[in-house]
């Protein structure tokens, strides 16, 4: 249904519209260049995340339900392995079989569902476990106050589906914070470079303004380029400003400086863009958006296995509502070799 490495970068290509010769200094023409690219990037991501979201929601019209009978028949069956271990019915072994299931099916909705299942697990998993959880969760998997406080599921999933999402925030590894870190400490410094209207306001001014020219035909043309600088400055339109400056005929070094470091930061900026298109569709919550018969063919089978699952789970809910029952489904476990349903 999805899914591919989202390491390879180089699927996505930018396609270069170019309808007119390369005009003014290299570092005019690469800005432009640079501009262009970064515009139909946007337009494409923007492109893509309708898709997906289309996608997406398709997805969960049509498996939704089943997964949701799935999530709802194991939580029904917490209340009879809970009640069972509070009986003096069963031996030590059978015990331990029993909290082996309540685990098991915690960590199935938890890995599968996105079920926060993690009372039950502290709850019941043994004090070596707990620690090791502990641990882990303290050194790799707590997310910071504040991404806890920015996480925002997708209003478009059903809401055992926001869970999903809202669990696997809260797992986020800890290379996955740094290299979040690093790209936010990146993007941070762009956003400084691009806060810097007043300067490039400046230097525009100074190389416009009409108060420099004597000649009234170039008076009135200076005039109409200073207030389309003007405009683009008191609306803080920054790319605008580097544009009339890419635009402003020979550059001197010092334009050329300017635009050869917002260059960089453009450039910058693509790679982000690529990399959450990449991630978009190739991603651990991407979907293929595409409607071939191969993918139907999987959503129906998907649907099978999960209200086959749904009926099997309920079947041993209601065996095991009964110690006599609750029994002979630890044997047929035992039997067949399997510690959870």
């Amino acid at each position: 249904m999805k899914k591919a490495d989202s390491a390879h970068l180089d699927r996505i290509t930018v396609p270069v519209r170019t309808n007119e010769l390369p005009t003014g200094t290299p570092a005019q023409q690469a800005f432009r260049q640079a501009i262009l690219d970064v515009e139909n990037l946007r337009e494409r991501l923007r492109d893509l995340r309708t898709e997906q979201a289309e996608a997406r929601r398709r997805y969960w019209q049509q498996v939704g339900p089943a997964a949701g009978a799935v999530v709802g028949a194991r939580h029904a069956l917490y209340p009879a392995l809970e009640e069972a271990l509070l009986l003096s019915y069963f031996s030590r072994l059978e015990e331990q079989q029993i909290l082996g299931l309540i685990l098991g099916n915690a960590r199935s909705l938890e890995k599968r569902f996105g079920e926060d299942e993690g009372e039950i697990i502290r709850k019941y998993a043994p004090p070596r476990n707990r620690n090791e959880a502990a641990s882990e969760t303290t050194s790799t998997e707590k997310p910071t106050p504040k991404a806890e406080a920015e996480f925002i599921p997708d209003p478009t999933l059903p809401p055992h589906a926001q869970a999903a999402q809202a669990a696997k925030a809260r797992r986020k590894t800890k290379a996955q914070r740094q290299q979040e870190a690093a790209e936010q400490a990146a993007q941070a410094d762009q956003k400084q470079l691009e806060s810097n209207t007043k300067t490039i306001y400046r230097q525009l001014a100074r190389t416009h303004h009409p108060d420099l020219e004597r000649d009234p035909a170039k008076q009135a043309a200076r005039t109409a380029q200073m207030q389309r600088i003007t405009e683009a400055y008191e609306a803080d339109d920054l790319y605008t400003l580097l544009q009339l400056l890419a635009e402003s005929g020979p550059a001197d070094s010092e334009t050329d400086d300017v635009l050869a470091r917002y260059t960089r930061a453009l450039l910058q900026q693509q790679t982000q863009l690529k990399q959450e298109m990449n991630e978009l569709k190739y991603g651990p919550d991407g979907f293929i958006t595409g409607s071939g018969k191969k993918q139907e063919l999987e959503l129906r089978q998907l649907k099978r296995d999960l209200r086959a699952e749904a009926e099997y789970v309920q079947h041993i809910g209601r065996l095991i509502s009964e110690p006599d029952g609750m029994r002979e489904v630890l044997r047929q476990l035992a039997a067949e070799g399997l510690e959870t349903i």
